[in-house]
């Protein structure tokens, strides 16, 4: 069940909109066509609009259209209705391609014309963004878990290709078709972690700790914060974390929940020193300068994880979309101030729930002189 949004999209040259009797005329071609798609089409209201003409109309099942004629020669038709699951569709992906055809070839003047696939709304999520912010539709068909907690909204959803799908805050986390994500960020095959000491800073999903386990660390130290992740991936994501979150400490591991600025402060004062740390947090923010309180968060952490990791150490972490080169090359910067200096080297690889390519770090102290 939802709301389908239906958008076509088509334009004339300008020189045909330039007064009343011309935008009068496109508008009743336009309705006349729209009446022989949608049962008992009704006229609600009609007035004029920046230049421009916009008409609204209603028409069985209850479904509301609007046509909005623009001073520049832009035409967009926006039909709306309710779709239960049993309930035929007003308009198919089909008939809206069959619609724009005929609105191309009735409709005199018209240069270009596009009918978009039906958006769904109003139930649960289809859509998702790219790290850049372009929307992405997913072919999810149901919300598994939801809760609200004192740190974010989480959910996780179940795909047809992807398998459930931890959401944080209305943005794709990680699924279970995305071992190249975790596998990336460990460099797996690359690095050697028989008998390392590890910190994983967050990785609630418990995907990176599952994965670290196989490798026969000597320890790992996970860093949480929100308990609520913990517990619905260890639920419903079993194919990804194991029995790992079912308890928080193993042989060689513990699991520890709160803010991990804490854990690091308390490692710095104790003189404790690692072979890895994972930052496995927010991503690289998407802005203009690297200055925001995210960005503060960010180089607080960078900061502070240096200063635990031995001397021949890494720090690994995820970065953002290759599409985001800018906010790449401002992450990056903020690592070349860094004192010591380090050494940055990248990785990408492809993400099925991402849906993009996105590239990961690791990173080394550089060797002194």
């Amino acid at each position: 069940m939802a709301v389908n949004t239906v958008l076509l999209d088509f334009s004339v040259d300008p020189k045909e909109v330039k007064n009343e009797s011309q935008l009068s005329v496109i508008a009743t071609n336009v309705e006349n066509i729209l009446r022989d798609y949608l049962t008992n089409l009704k006229l609600i209201n009609t007035f004029s609009l920046e230049g421009g003409l916009f008409k609204l109309y209603s028409s069985d099942l209850g479904s509301i259209t609007n046509v909005r004629i623009f001073s520049n020669g832009l035409i967009t038709v926006n039909i709306e209705y309710y779709k239960g699951e049993k309930q035929e569709p007003v308009l198919t992906y089909e008939k809206c391609k069959e619609l724009e055809r005929d609105m191309k070839e009735r409709v005199l003047g018209i240069a270009r014309s596009y009918a978009y696939t039906p958006i769904k709304r109003g139930t649960y999520c289809r859509y998702y963004p790219t790290a850049d912010e372009r929307l992405l539709e997913y072919d999810i068909d149901g919300i598994v878990f939801e809760e609200r907690t004192p740190f974010q909204k989480v959910q996780i959803v179940h795909s047809k290709s992807l398998g459930n799908m931890l959401v944080l805050d209305d943005l794709q986390n990680i699924s279970e078709a995305d071992l190249i994500y975790t596998e990336t960020l460990m460099a797996r095959g690359k690095e050697n972690y028989k008998d390392k000491e590890i910190v994983i800073l967050g990785g609630g999903d418990g995907a990176l700790l599952y994965e670290l386990l196989k490798e026969e660390p000597k320890n790992v130290l996970m860093l949480e914060i929100d308990e609520v992740v913990m517990r619905a991936c260890a639920k419903y994501m079993r194919s990804i974390c194991g029995d790992v979150l079912d308890k928080r400490s193993g042989p060689n591991y513990q699991i520890i929940v709160g803010d991990c600025m804490k854990s690091l402060d308390q490692f710095i004062k104790e003189g404790r020193k690692f072979d890895y740390i994972f930052g496995d947090l927010t991503d690289i923010p998407i802005s203009d300068t690297p200055t925001s309180e995210l960005w503060n968060f960010i180089k607080k952490i960078l900061d502070v994880s240096f200063k635990v990791l031995k001397p021949d150490g890494k720090f690994m972490t995820h970065g953002n979309g290759s599409s985001c080169e800018e906010a790449l090359k401002m992450y990056e910067s903020q690592l070349a101030k860094l004192d010591p200096p380090v050494v940055i080297n990248k990785s990408k690889a492809f993400i099925p729930s991402f849906l993009e390519d996105w590239v990961f770090y690791q990173i080394t102290f550089a060797k002194q002189a």
